[in-house]
């Protein structure tokens, strides 16, 4: 049985961000951890995104964007404007940290954002690899149409095609724009995968699916998507994590002492600097 969850959403000032995992539903769905959706945002002129410097562990992050422009700044002196079909995967291991921010030149207009951040666990025996940093062009990865059905494969594989993003295990991660009446077959080959839609009405097998909430088809069923207005949506998954996951504040790791001895090196400022950067985002208090 198909199961279809709302997503939580924080009001981050000037942005409103959707959290679809992790829920009591979906602790994970294949190495992804954390998937939020960013936006849809039109900021006025002189606003923008502002992520403050702040640390990660353990984990990659994977940003795609719909519309707009973020520029990532990190302390391996990485400095990548990200734009509309491409990716960023910045793999963290054992420490790194970025700042996420909208370029100051494009402040003057009116800005729009619409995007979606994920996390995957990296597997145990990568959690302290050394962090890295990778920029994708949206013409480096595989897209293909089928009737009214724009696909782009944005990490791992999947469709008979295979991202050049580097992934650490089998990982299912795919961008999906459907035109009104359009309907694609949702790729079952992966152990675990979830769909979430971002902007439309869809049904999958025949059932209502809003915008903006999180579905769990059923397990190795090759479900159809099909879109009742134009639809955009995400599709991931893959191999099950190794191993139970702890997740505090931007730290995943397998092991609760690896987190805490994050925090003190965020505390103490062993996470190293970024160029350009003088603030960044304090450790919570809890």
């Amino acid at each position: 049985m198909t199961t279809i969850i709302p997503p939580r959403e924080h009001d981050i000032g000037n942005l409103v961000v959707r959290r679809a995992v992790p829920t009591i539903q979906a602790r994970s769905v294949g190495p992804f951890v954390f998937v939020d959706h960013m936006g849809p945002a039109v900021f006025e002129p002189g606003v923008g995104v502002d992520v403050r410097p702040h640390p990660h562990i353990g984990l990659a992050t994977v940003t795609f964007l719909w519309s707009g422009t973020i520029r990532h700044r990190d302390t391996l002196g990485s400095l990548q404007d990200i734009n509309p079909g491409d990716v960023n995967w910045m793999t963290a291991g054992r420490g790194i940290a970025h700042s996420e921010r909208t370029p100051a030149e494009l402040r003057e207009g009116e800005q729009p954002l619409h995007g979606m951040q994920t996390w995957v666990a990296l597997p145990k025996r990568h959690e302290e690899t050394d962090p890295a940093f990778h920029h994708h062009a949206a013409a480096s990865l595989p897209r293909f149409e089928r009737r009214g059905a724009t696909l782009r494969v944005i990490a791992g594989r999947a469709y008979g095609e295979e991202s050049p993003v580097r992934v650490f295990t089998d990982t299912l991660n795919v961008a999906i724009d459907l035109d009104a009446d359009a309907e694609i077959a949702i790729d079952a080959s992966h152990a675990e995968r979830a769909l979430y839609v971002l902007d439309g009405d869809a049904q999958l097998d025949g059932a209502d699916i809003p915008g903006r909430h999180l579905v769990l088809p059923d397990a190795g069923s090759p479900a159809i998507l099909r879109a009742k207005t134009p639809v955009k949506a995400i599709l991931f998954g893959g191999e099950p994590l190794d191993a139970p996951r702890h997740l505090w504040w931007n730290f995943v790791s397998s092991s609760k002492d690896r987190i805490e001895q994050a925090k003190r090196d965020w505390l103490d400022g062993r996470f190293g600097a970024i160029e350009g950067e003088t603030e960044f985002i304090p450790l919570p208090e809890r």
